[in-house]
């Protein structure tokens, strides 16, 4: 895996993988953002928070894009946004969100795919990517990840990426409105490590 600093001071890191790349959200970003979004909302809406009214304009957008750079700039998170190298066509996104430092040193795992590329192996992909950013540059301990038991293809996703599972969190999420159960995923540095610095 490769990683290159990205040449503006808000974006902080370019990950390649194998048949990916991830980069920081641009503002250039949000008409191909908000196009696979919109398109994949019935994919999305029953694994994600409640989608405010606004979600899909371009203010909300640039109110997004801050947030990210705020978060990144203090280190408490980091988002990517995940591209198709063949095309550079967006696929979906990816955050390494609450980091916390002190004793943990941790971080959760968050990410979408939209409804096209669902089932290609790339958020796989993009996830096992994100590992070595994580572990490394960023030297975090521990990253946590959380799926819905009956969101069968994250479940999916998190196992095939290595992680393992450690137990079920009960109403854990308010997901479109509602608590959800989720099962509790999680990767520590050693783990990566033993992997042979992952896949």
């Amino acid at each position: 895996m490769a990683f290159l600093r990205a040449g503006n001071s808000s974006e902080w890191a370019v990950v390649q993988g194998r048949g990916v790349w991830l980069r920081p959200p641009q503002m250039s970003d949000y008409g191909p953002w908000a196009e696979l979004r919109a398109m994949s909302r019935a994919h999305l809406v029953p694994w994600e928070p409640a989608w405010p009214r606004d979600d899909l304009t371009k203010s909300a957008y640039r109110r997004r894009v801050k947030h990210y750079q705020r978060e990144a700039r203090d280190d408490l998170g980091y988002a990517f946004l995940i591209f198709e190298p063949e095309t550079d066509r967006l696929m979906g996104g990816l955050t390494l969100s609450n980091v916390r430092r002190g004793v943990t040193q941790s971080a959760m795992l968050g990410y979408w795919l939209g409804t096209p590329f669902v089932g290609s192996g790339h958020m796989t992909a993009a996830v096992r990517a994100v590992l070595p950013h994580a572990f490394e540059p960023l030297r975090l301990h521990r990253i946590e990840a959380a799926a819905q038991p009956s969101n069968t293809r994250s479940v999916s996703v998190l196992r095939r990426a290595g992680f393992s599972e450690e137990g079920l969190a009960r109403r854990y999420l308010k997901i479109n409105g509602s608590w959800q159960d989720h099962l509790l995923f999680a990767m520590l540095a050693e783990d990566w490590m033993i992997r042979g610095s992952g896949p």
